[in-house]
């Protein structure tokens, strides 16, 4: 996919999440999530080519601009949305699948010093909401919701719902019916 048809992408992801949109244009122009998003991938596309202080530079000025701070070692998927932005960092191991919503001062970080993967991995359609922090070499499975100011430290399935702190899971309200009783581990964190 083309760089220009990843924008379209994003911009029509961010007017079906945000119903404060009022055109492409104004998404285009003003929101700061978006513009993070599109310098991350060309900062990770010279990250994953080996470069090292032009793309932590790009990544350190986009902050600056935004107040979303991205490492370009991290790995986003498609139509990523951040709305509102202000204060989300993402880590450098950290892995995002595609259709994505985070909100404001979501934090994806790690735990300590150790070296290799050391941040969260999100599955598709994960919604995070403002606040939360979502520590360590955890994983997220697709569908997920995470409420604001959740701590989550421990990896839940998919179609799960993480509150509180530290975060408890529960389904998700639509999730798919357990089909045995195999599935009774499903949920568990």
């Amino acid at each position: 996919m083309s760089f220009f048809s990843g924008v379209r992408e994003d911009i029509r992801a961010a007017r079906d999440h945000d119903p404060a949109a009022r055109g492409s244009a104004e998404v285009f122009f003003v929101y700061s999530g978006l513009h993070a998003v599109w310098w991350h991938r060309l900062s990770h596309a010279m990250w994953t080519r080996g470069m090292r202080f032009l793309p932590r530079a790009i990544s350190q000025a986009i902050r600056f601009f935004t107040g979303i701070e991205i490492h370009p070692g991290a790995t986003i998927g498609r139509r990523l949305f951040i709305d509102h932005g202000m204060g989300v960092v993402i880590g450098e191991t950290a892995e995002i699948g595609d259709d994505v919503l985070i909100y404001h001062g979501v934090t994806l970080g790690g735990t300590g010093h150790q070296g290799g993967k050391r941040h969260p991995t999100i599955g598709d359609r994960t919604v995070i909401g403002a606040g939360a922090k979502l520590l360590g070499d955890i994983e997220l499975g697709h569908d997920s919701a995470v409420g604001a100011n959740a701590v989550v430290v421990r990896s839940a399935g998919p179609w799960t719902t993480l509150t509180g702190i530290p975060a408890q899971a529960r389904p998700r309200r639509g999730a798919p019916v357990a089909e045995s009783p195999d599935m009774a581990d499903f949920y568990v964190i």
